[in-house]
């Protein structure tokens, strides 16, 4: 309870200090410390309130009550992927199911005014890209992104929604029964404490957390505005691969996206262009495209070896010792978690078992 309490203090300090607090936290400075210096610190802001740590105590038991998740990120169901980010959340707050943070995941953002072309493009990439065992990952919000989650669950997968509010205060307020229904087999998380209204400035914050959940991110239908750039440049400061879907050069629906496909982003036309972009690929009775195993079979073994049992490795000491980028690295981590070879230990850590 007092480590989740310490991330749950940062979590409420602005945004700038999180950045900080991983850095302190990858050296191996005790949560305690952390929070402790950069509470103090951030104080000297008139709207930081003083007592940081009764605000974070009521949180987690609001948190409670609403049978709300609090996963720090010292916590072993923390996602990995969000541990390579330079500003990652200390604290996810998580209605569902913890386990949908677990990899492998694409992300499809688009227009919240979407055509029904796009619409329906956003429906059945997601659908395909689930049916093969990929987790879905978006934000919530009307057009493209409600679309992204309907596809992905009426094909029986697995979706993740990314708010930019409290997850008990769920935006757009038509959207409660879809994040009702993603709650079942997926997840609706924030990094923001329950309660928090949506405000303007959270929708960028959590666009990085789109994609850095995700291995690639699929633009629909994007203005020369759009926010779904914004995720797209996340994706890219992250290392992630961005991809996008061409459309109508006649409505203005899709500058944004055209954009991203004149500086290189890959042209998506079908679920198949975006596995094998990430290496996916299957054949006529091998291995199913999309799934982790069929990925794993490409990428080889020379993890297992640079590994010691019972000592913990982070993912910069795994990918030194092995060769492997990050990119190659994380989908071999989540095999060989799924394989009982691994296990994680908190804060992008794992063992060898």
């Amino acid at each position: 309870m007092a480590d989740l309490l310490d991330f749950v203090s940062l979590s409420l300090l602005p945004p700038w200090c999180w950045r900080v607090a991983a850095d302190w936290l990858r050296r191996g400075d005790p949560s305690s410390t952390v929070a402790r210096r950069l509470v103090t610190h951030a104080r000297d802001d008139s709207d930081q309130p003083v007592d940081v740590r009764l605000l974070a105590a009521a949180a987690i038991d609001r948190a409670a009550a609403a049978s709300i998740t609090a996963v720090a990120w010292s916590d072993a169901a923390y996602p990995v992927a969000l541990t390579t980010m330079a500003d990652p959340p200390p604290v996810l707050w998580t209605r569902g199911q913890t386990d949908a943070l677990r990899g492998p995941a694409v992300a499809i953002v688009g227009s919240r005014a979407a055509s029904p072309y796009g619409l329906a493009v956003a429906e059945q990439l997601a659908g395909d890209l689930a049916a093969r065992g990929l987790v879905i990952v978006s934000g919530l919000a009307r057009g493209v992104d409600s679309a992204a989650h309907r596809g992905a669950l009426g094909a029986g997968g697995v979706t993740v929604a990314v708010l930019g509010s409290g997850v008990d205060v769920i935006y757009p307020a038509e959207h409660a029964a879809l994040a009702k229904s993603i709650d079942a087999t997926g997840a609706v998380i924030s990094e923001l404490v329950p309660g928090t209204g949506p405000q303007q400035w959270f929708f960028p914050l959590r666009n990085r957390i789109i994609s850095g959940l995700s291995r690639a991110v699929v633009v629909i239908e994007a203005g020369d505005k759009s926010g779904s750039l914004i995720t797209a440049r996340c994706a890219l400061d992250q290392g992630r691969d961005v991809l996008a879907v061409p459309g109508n050069v006649l409505s203005g629906r899709n500058r944004g996206a055209h954009a991203l496909l004149r500086d290189g982003a890959k042209i998506v036309e079908s679920a198949d262009d975006i596995l094998e972009e990430l290496g996916m690929h299957g054949g006529a009775g091998g291995e199913q495209p999309g799934t982790m195993r069929g990925a794993v079979a490409q990428i080889g073994d020379p993890l297992l070896d640079c590994l010691t049992p019972g000592e913990a490795s982070d993912l910069d000491e795994m990918s030194e010792r092995s060769g492997l980028n990050t990119a190659r690295l994380l989908p071999r981590l989540f095999e060989l978690e799924l394989q009982g070879r691994v296990r994680r230990v908190g804060g992008g850590r794992f063992m060898r078992i």
